[in-house]
């Protein structure tokens, strides 16, 4: 269980939750039991670390079964959107989680902001010029990271697409566990 006086983010937490889901998902899709008994390991451990209070055993089967069937709901979709792009599931999965990492990140970005801007309000000091300029930055970097997406759905192109510079090696050691 969380520490009483540790403080979490519901950002972190949230991708703390999606990372077990996309965890979840990889194992499914993976087929391997010593795979699925980490996944649903790293299920009961992560609800233990989230929680400030202990769950009753019917609470515990429920989280246990939501994480479960997000993660199966991610695997199908995942295995869906693979089949449509031609790439291999594990590529998609892995776009997957560096989603949920970036938006944990662009999350934390706007409470440092916010938090710096009150800092500086309540101690009466200006604020840098650098900082709309990082601003401005972020919002491109989103800007960007949306364009090459909507592109890569539009086009199926390879351009910033996770596992475009993959080896045919690799790529065809992968081929049939993804025909499956």
């Amino acid at each position: 269980m969380t520490d009483e006086n540790a403080r979490h983010r519901p950002e972190e937490d949230a991708s703390r939750l999606g990372l077990v889901v996309v965890g979840e998902a990889a194992a499914l899709q993976s087929g391997d039991e010593a795979a699925l008994d980490a996944s649903v390991e790293n299920i009961r451990e992560t609800i233990d670390d989230l929680i400030d209070e202990p769950l009753t055993p019917r609470q515990e089967e429920v989280v246990e079964r939501l994480a479960s069937a997000g993660g199966t709901l991610t695997a199908g979709l995942s295995g869906a959107l693979a089949a449509q792009t031609g790439r291999p599931v594990d590529d998609v999965l892995e776009g997957a989680a560096r989603s949920i990492i970036w938006q944990e990140r662009l999350a934390a970005d706007r409470d440092r902001d916010r938090d710096r801007a009150a800092a500086e309000d309540a101690d009466g000091t200006e604020q840098h010029e650098a900082e709309p300029e990082q601003r401005r930055i972020s919002d491109d970097q989103r800007q960007r990271s949306g364009e090459d997406t909507r592109r890569d759905a539009r086009d199926g192109g390879d351009d910033g697409r996770v596992g475009a510079d993959e080896s045919d090696e690799r790529r065809q050691r992968r081929q049939p566990r993804d025909e499956h």
